[in-house]
């Protein structure tokens, strides 16, 4: 996979700081494991805290032991570890990128191949980004320089445009990586094998056969420790403008001709410019906010704040293959359950020769999508109740990882982000115009709910699925939201 002919060097913005620790350390330390990491490569850390090189493998030994769901050997983190480097510096201090700049150069032997991760603040994006290119960092004359870069990118249309040219300016679009955690995991790549590697599902996968889609992301969490952050953020912009429209894409999209990088966004950013947006005068007939109760009493949050912390939002896509197909997205946190779960629910058939019991329903076929935390697709149709005329009940085809692929683990989504970066395959990673194109939808949502005022935020009691505007909000097509417990399976 990699040439043995020159060092990988990645280096961490951020180091000292809680994704380190948590997620970019044991990711890494796993694929190394795995042999998966360049033969020579090294992990320079770059931060404010006064580190040691020792204390610095210390602190993300604890990372590993705490957050890592995997055992390993002494003798695998002690070879791990002597690949790990401390710098200390300032984000916007050029003579400690010139001191990191010398710090690599003596660490490497020939070519020296570059990652920078920015795990950092958004606010530094920008000044880390120039101080590299002053220091001729990110100039690929010795090796290839890639910058990968975390999210929030932006907090509107504007601030994303303008990031993206501070970063231009710089460093060449095919450098940049702008990750989205949610594309690494591994129940979302399989959205596109279950659509494309089956042609079972290809036919009826448009407006002729589907009624619906829905699309949960909902957390049992409040926003615990993240409430400086969040609060100046909301469910919007935290959930829906990435993560949600990320699904949306993956789940809309026409088939791509490969899955190069290129191709792969190229029909991710015509679903997003496909979207019919949502004006700002719209946002109160199209979308839902609200707020937990009890949001005010979270550390750091303001005690008058109007952020929301749950989102249900009405889209609509103007195209051939979805003309007139609701999709409807909800995300909370304090919410009964945490999971991920992407709902297609077809039509009824157009004539039913069986007899019904009087005010019964046909129940609709519906596939299922988990993505999290019990992975796997689930096929609802319906079946004929053994000793009886023609009644019938709803049963389920089940898939679940756990059970076809034990004891494979699925793998920490950094793991493949990681590795993609590595190895330069930008498929699972946003491109610049599905930034910007994503803002163009979120924008006026927020400018209606600015319009709106306080008055009408309304509350939702922790531990539930949300407010009962929701409901009324899908509600008035005759449609409900399907509950992640939903109990068809269990019915005997």
């Amino acid at each position: 996979m990699f040439s043995n002919n020159s060092i990988t060097s990645l280096v961490i913005f951020g180091a000292s700081g809680d994704l380190t620790h948590r997620k970019l350390i044991p990711a890494l330390f796993n694929l190394y494991r795995k042999n998966r990491l360049p033969e020579a490569f090294n992990i320079v850390g770059f931060g404010g805290t006064p580190f040691t090189d020792e204390k610095f493998r210390e602190r993300q030994l604890e990372g590993v032991n705490k957050y890592a769901g995997f055992s390993y050997l002494k003798d695998e983190w002690r070879l791990f570890a002597s690949h790990l480097t401390y710098v200390q510096g300032q984000y916007k201090e050029l003579s400690d990128y010139r001191n990191l700049d010398s710090t690599l150069a003596k660490i490497s032997d020939g070519v020296d191949n570059r990652l920078f991760y920015l795990a950092t603040p958004p606010g530094l994006f920008p000044s880390i980004i120039d101080m590299l290119g002053q220091t001729n960092q990110v100039a690929e004359n010795n090796g290839w320089r890639r910058v990968v870069i975390e999210k929030p990118f932006g907090t509107d249309l504007e601030s994303a445009r303008h990031l993206n040219q501070q970063i231009h300016q710089v460093i060449d679009e095919k450098q940049i990586y702008r990750i989205d955690h949610y594309l690494g995991k591994e129940t979302v790549q399989n959205i596109l094998i279950t659509r494309f590697a089956n042609t079972i599902f290809e036919p009826i996968w448009n407006r002729n056969y589907i009624d619906h889609i829905q699309i949960t992301v909902a957390e049992q969490v409040g926003v615990g420790h993240r409430g400086g952050f969040y609060d100046g953020v909301g469910v919007l912009r935290d959930m829906f403008q990435n993560h949600l429209l990320q699904l949306l894409t993956l789940v809309s999209m026409e088939p791509p001709s490969s899955f190069d990088a290129d191709a792969l966004r190229n029909e991710k950013i015509k679903v997003l410019n496909a979207v019919n947006p949502i004006t700002k005068d719209e946002a109160s007939k199209d979308t839902v906010h609200a707020q937990y109760i009890g949001y005010h009493n979270e550390p750091d949050v303001a005690s008058n704040s109007t952020t929301p912390t749950y989102a249900a939002v009405r889209f609509f896509i103007d195209n051939w293959r979805w003309k007139g197909v609701p999709f409807y997205m909800r995300s909370g946190k304090s919410m009964t359950e945490k999971l991920t779960q992407i709902i297609i629910q077809f039509k009824e058939p157009p004539h039913l020769m069986f007899p019904l019991p009087p005010g019964s329903q046909l129940t609709p076929n519906m596939l299922v999508l988990y993505l999290q935390p019990d992975e796997g697709v689930h096929l609802r149709f319906e079946a004929k109740v053994p000793n009886t005329v023609v009644e019938m009940r709803s049963v389920d085809m089940e898939f679940h990882y756990a059970d076809y692929f034990r004891p494979t683990a699925i793998p920490e989504s950094y793991e493949r982000l990681l590795l993609d970066a590595l190895l330069g395959d930008a498929a699972l990673f946003t491109r610049a115009d599905e930034v910007e194109a994503a803002w163009r939808l979120i924008d006026p949502i927020l400018e209606g709910w600015d319009a709106l005022g306080s008055s009408l935020l309304p509350l939702y009691a922790p531990g539930s699925w949300g407010p009962i505007e929701a409901d009324t909000l899908i509600a008035q097509e005759n449609r409900s939201w399907i509950p992640g417990n939903v109990q068809w399976r269990k019915t005997e």
